[in-house]
C-alpha cells in the first residue's frame, strides 16, 4: 500500500487530523521547557539511584507514555507532551550512557546520533515522501516521527555536552551559543523562505542543547560553572511550569491541529510530495 493511499484511508476512517500539535509559540515554549526538564530529571535520577536502575525506569516511563500516545486517535495535549517529556529524560540517559558508561567521547557520540538521525530521516522520506509533521495521520508515520524525536533529543544532549565540556565553553555560554544558532533557521524561514520542513527540524534539534545547557547551568555546582540550585529542584520547577502550559492547552485547544489537507496548504508547501 502506498503512503498516499494509506494516509487517504486514514483520513476517511476519521484519523484525518495530525497527532502532533500546531507549531505555535506555545509549542516552542513547552518544547524548550521539556528539554531542560529532561536534562535535570535524568541527572537527578542517575545520581540518586543506581544508574542502571534509573535507565530501566526511564525506559519503562517512555514505553508507557508512547503506548498512551499511540493509543489516541487524535492529538491530546497531555498525552503528547508526556511522551515528549519522557523522550527528553530517556534521550538524555541514552546520550550520557555512551559517554559515562562506555567512555565514548562527546564528539564521537554527537557524530553517532547525527548519523542516526540522518538514517531516520532518510528512511522516513523514502517510505512516506515527506518529513512534514502535519502528515502524522498513520501509525507508520507516527513511528518515524517519534524515532526522529528520540534521535534529536540524544543528538542535542551530546552536542550540548560537547560544547560545554569538551570545548570548554561552560553551560551558560553554550546556552547563549545555541540561542544564537536557533535564530538562524527562524530568520531563514521568516525572511528568506527557507524550506519549512528544514527550518522546523533544524530548530527542533537546537532546542535540545539550548534548554539542556541552561538547565545544567541552573542545577550544577559552582565548581562546574553553575548556580548550584540542584537538579531535583530545577526538574520540579520546570515540570510544574510545563504542567501549567499543558493544562491550559488542553482546555483551550489553542494548539489543536487543523485537518491535514487544510493545514499543509497554509504552512507546509513541501507536503504536497506526500
Amino acid at each position: 500500500m502506498s503512503a498516499t493511499v494509506e494516509a487517504r484511508r486514514a483520513s476517511r476512517s476519521g484519523a484525518s487530523l495530525s497527532k502532533v500539535p500546531e507549531v505555535t509559540a506555545y509549542f516552542w515554549v513547552v518544547k524548550g521547557l521539556t528539554t531542560g526538564m529532561g536534562e535535570s530529571t535524568s541527572d537527578f535520577l542517575v545520581h540518586r539511584l543506581v544508574p542502571e536502575v534509573a535507565v530501566v525506569l526511564g525506559g519503562i516511563g517512555l514505553a508507557v507514555a508512547l503506548i498512551l500516545q499511540f493509543g489516541a486517535r487524535e492529538y491530546v495535549a497531555w498525552r503528547y507532551w508526556l511522551a515528549v517529556a519522557m523522550v527528553g529524560i530517556f534521550g538524555t540517559m541514552a546520550a550520557d550512557a555512551l559517554h559515562v558508561g562506555l567512555g565514548v567521547p562527546y564528539v564521537a557520540s554527537t557524530v553517532f546520533y547525527a548519523v542516526s538521525l540522518a538514517v531516520v530521516f532518510g528512511s522516513w522520506h523514502l517510505s512516506e515522501r515527506t518529513l512534514s509533521i502535519h502528515s502524522i495521520v498513520t501509525p507508520r508515520r507516527e513511528v518515524f516521527y517519534w524515532a526522529a524525536v528520540l534521535a534529536t533529543f540524544a543528538l542535542g544532549t551530546a552536542a550540548g555536552d560537547l560544547t560545554a565540556v569538551t570545548f570548554g565553553l561552560g553551560y551558560f555560554a553554550s546556552g547563549l551559543l545555541f540561542a544564537a544558532a536557533i535564530a538562524v533557521p527562524a530568520i531563514g524561514y521568516w525572511r528568506f523562505n527557507l524550506n519549512s520542513i528544514l527550518a522546523f527540524w533544524s530548530a527542533y534539534v537546537l532546542t535540545r542543547p539550548l534548554g539542556a545547557s541552561f538547565a545544567d547551568w541552573l542545577g550544577v555546582t559552582h565548581s562546574r560553572g553553575g548556580l548550584d540550585l540542584g537538579a531535583g529542584w530545577v526538574s520540579l520547577a520546570l515540570a510544574a511550569v510545563i504542567a501549567g502550559f499543558v493544562a491550559y492547552l488542553g482546555v483551550t485547544r489553542k494548539d489543536a491541529p487543523q485537518p491535514a489537507g487544510q493545514e499543509t496548504v497554509r504552512f507546509d508547501p513541501a507536503h504536497s510530495a506526500s
